[in-house]
């Protein structure tokens, strides 16, 4: 009993009902947010006071019960404005009123706690209940009272009402729930909208030069190389074939670029000298504003730039032009999609040029209601948890639960789709920064949502497992559920779209090769993470790399075996049918066996209407499936990932840092394994080869007496189809395979036979 494994986890997708207006006969006031559970809140917006003491630093303190509450203070105003929204869970309050204090910051350097200066209060059930979309409550004054409720001159304005997270309020209100996080990490708790910048391809075509000085005047030969730079990033040409003052390079430099365009294009022509050092011999600086937008794939217009050097004169740099020029293109590609995601779970098609956007053709709602299950992520048994969710320009971040193992969100957003066959992905992740700036947040789980496999117009509620692979195995790090609806006006628009090409017509007309979509993705990736990580509150570098899917190109021994079974899976069904046909021409079952055969011949009698038949069973067999379509959204497969039966050692591969941090054995025995399996892929690859070289072979007259006899076998077989009608000889193939075993000789036939002895170039690998 001791060495039993433990159970596994249910990772399986369960469908839900939750109670949201979008399911079910609404009785009150319907709101845009019908997608998730209203929750009620206090909201109090205080605005401004007047006429408080003129030596006064007055701020704002909210109590309801144990929750309390504080605006900034104001040093020396008697006028102070605020303008600050205070919301408080409905569910948690426990009281049925609410105080709200006016005090003075100025007597803490006396050790005394701070003066009120003046107070107001109002009943929970005074507060009236406001649903967008209505006008936001204007805020009233109200007399200040001191503590024998005696008026005092001040006055405070605010508003109170009683609304839900539909209000516009809510993404910027204090919240109480984080009331244990102060300072700077508050604003890391709203929820937030971001828009990624637009990207574009720059491509910098490198001509020619002309007129080029060396460095070193003895030499007759120089070697020159383009250097292109922007940003961070640099990017080089070839060395130029012509070894030549004159260079030529004919060569393409590609960059991702966001607008605005902040930075300069920087181009050098650099020397190789006998050193192996690198020297520049002129640069040029093209700011981008300059250079020209192209949208389909006609070639932007050479142009020579004097290419200059700045020298120091008198301790001044100087930029100082000379005779010499390079002949480039520069453009910005408007025509491509930039690719920042997995080309097979992007999230938008549409091509960089908006003049080339298509209308939209639906409406994508997400609803983020609740997460459970989760297990503590920090040494104090908590978790303060976010989602984050992508699709196409448009990422969004819920606020932050603090301090709950079973967080409730209930925030619904909406996204313009151009393309069905895209995917939406969600992220859920630990907070790490609202007390330690230095800590990541990490990463609890990722959900995606391909919408194609959704039915317009129907809301789809189910609990959605996070699934997280550690350096320990996998785990269920818990449960979120979302509610998810594809709306589409006009099927027809929809249904069209299947006939269009996937991407936008550049990527077919000038298509961009592996190693440069590669490296684009990785510069689109970066762009993103560097703006993103400019807004406030910031998309830290770990939860941008986890939306994006930054680490999907690295090598994993686990996702190997893992494409290796789907690709083996491919062809479970041809192996089916050759094991059957096999069966069949072996008279396993005799009766089977004259079915089949009568069959053929019936088929070489009425060609027409076989392939007709062909086509109407198929639509048959689609019609019979519809009842058993699946009913549910495709989620992680853990048998189909290889999670559970991935060795320790292939986890702690996975996991590492590229380039790797490991040393010494460890590295030595990954190298070794590494080296069998592709031993081993070798081997396959070889085999696939050499048996479409032999095939190649057969008129390359490698072989003489081969080729000859393939040459008069041909010649036979060309005249015996000219006077034989072409039916009988396929009855004639088809009755010899299925004759019966006695008449049949168990050894390989005469084609197998002829093309194993053709010869292939294997023979001519050292």
């Amino acid at each position: 009993m001791a060495n039993q494994k433990p159970p596994k986890e249910d990772f399986s997708l369960k469908e839900t009902s939750p109670n949201i207006s979008g399911r079910r006969v609404s009785t009150g006031p319907m709101t845009a947010f019908d997608l998730v559970e209203h929750m009620q809140y206090l909201f109090v917006r205080v605005v401004k006071a007047r006429g408080l003491p003129a030596i006064a630093d007055p701020y704002v303190e909210l109590k309801l019960g144990n929750y309390r509450a504080i605006t900034r203070h104001m040093v020396k105003n008697p006028n102070p404005e605020w303008n600050q929204v205070f919301a408080f869970s409905k569910d948690r309050i426990q009281v049925v009123s609410v105080e709200i204090l006016v005090k003075d910051k100025a007597v803490v350097a006396e050790g005394s706690d701070h003066r009120t200066i003046g107070k107001f209060g109002f009943a929970l059930a005074e507060a009236p209940t406001r649903v967008p979309p209505d006008s936001p409550l204007a805020p009233q004054w109200y007399m200040l009272e001191d503590k024998n409720k005696a008026r005092i001159g001040g006055e405070l304005m605010l508003s109170f009402w009683i609304g839900t997270q539909a209000d516009e309020a809510f993404p910027e209100a204090w919240h109480a729930d984080v009331a244990a996080v102060s300072g700077e990490g508050v604003s890391s708790t709203r929820s937030k909208v971001y828009l990624s910048p637009r990207l574009w391809y720059m491509r910098v075509n490198v001509i020619q030069a002309q007129d080029l000085v060396l460095k070193d005047k003895n030499k007759k030969t120089a070697e020159f190389f383009v250097k292109a730079q922007f940003g961070n990033l640099i990017l080089r040409s070839g060395v130029s074939p012509n070894k030549t003052v004159n260079p030529t390079w004919n060569e393409d430099l590609m960059f991702v670029v966001a607008e605005p365009f902040d930075d300069p294009l920087v181009v050098s022509v650099e020397e190789k000298l006998n050193n192996n050092k690198e020297e520049s011999v002129g640069r040029i600086v093209v700011p981008l504003g300059d250079v020209a937008k192209r949208n389909d794939a006609a070639a932007a217009a050479p142009k020579w730039y004097d290419l200059g050097m700045v020298e120091v004169v008198a301790g001044v740099q100087k930029e100082v032009k000379f005779a010499s020029k390079v002949q480039m293109r520069v453009s910005l590609d408007g025509g491509y999609h930039v690719l920042d995601e997995p080309a097979h779970s992007t999230s938008d098609l549409r091509p960089t040029a908006k003049i080339l956007w298509k209308p939209p053709i639906g409406v994508l709602e997400l609803g983020i209601l609740n997460a459970t299950g989760f297990s503590p992520m920090k040494p104090k048994n908590q978790v303060d948890a976010y989602c984050v969710a992508k699709y196409g320009m448009k990422w969004v971040r819920t606020r932050t639960v603090v301090d709950s193992l079973s967080p409730k969100w209930n925030e619904q957003y909406t996204w313009e789709v151009y393309d069905p066959c895209t995917v939406i992905t969600i992220g859920v992740f630990d907070n790490g920064n609202l007390q330690d700036k230095a800590a990541m947040d990490l990463s609890i789980g990722k959900v995606k949502i391909r919408l194609s496999t959704l039915e317009t117009d129907r809301i789809y509620t189910h609990s959605y497992p996070l699934v997280a692979l550690q350096p320990s195995g996998v785990k269920k790090m818990g449960e979120i559920q979302l509610a998810v609806r594809f709306s589409c006006p006009n099927m027809l628009n929809l249904l069209q779209l299947y006939s269009q090409p996937l991407l936008p017509k550049m990527h077919y007309v000038l298509p961009l090769s592996i190693y440069q979509l590669a490296s684009l993705r990785h510069q689109a990736a970066l762009i993103l993470w560097l703006r993103l990580s400019r807004a406030e509150p910031p998309l830290r570098k770990e939860v941008v790399d986890c939306m994006l899917d930054a680490t999907a190109h690295l090598w994993s021994f686990r996702r190997g075996k893992a494409n290796f079974d789907r690709i083996i899976k491919l062809f479970d069904g041809l192996v089916a049918l050759f094991k059957w046909f096999d069966q069949i021409r072996k008279w396993t079952n005799p009766l089977a066996s004259a079915i089949v055969y009568i069959t053929f011949v019936f088929v070489l009698c009425q060609p027409g209407l076989t392939i007709a038949a062909v086509f109407l069973c198929l639509s048959f067999r689609g019609a019979l499936d519809y009842r058993k379509r699946p009913r549910q959204i495709a989620h992680i497969d853990t048998e189909l990932s290889h999670a559970y039966d991935v060795h320790p050692e292939d986890l702690d591969e996975e996991f590492d840092s590229f380039p790797s941090k490991k040393t010494g054995d460890v590295l030595k025995r990954r190298y070794d394994r590494l080296r069998g399996i592709a031993g081993r892929i070798q081997a396959v690859l070889g085999d696939i080869a050499t048996q479409g070289e032999r095939v190649q072979s057969l008129l390359s007259w490698r072989d003489p007496r081969a080729t000859a006899l393939f040459v008069i076998f041909c010649l036979i077989v060309g005249i015996v189809f000219c006077v034989v009608p072409a039916w009988w000889l396929a009855l004639f193939a088809g009755t010899y395979v299925m004759r019966p075993p006695y008449w049949r000789i168990n050894i390989p036939t005469f084609p197998q036979n002829f093309l194993r002895r053709m010869p292939a170039k294997s023979d001519s690998i050292l």
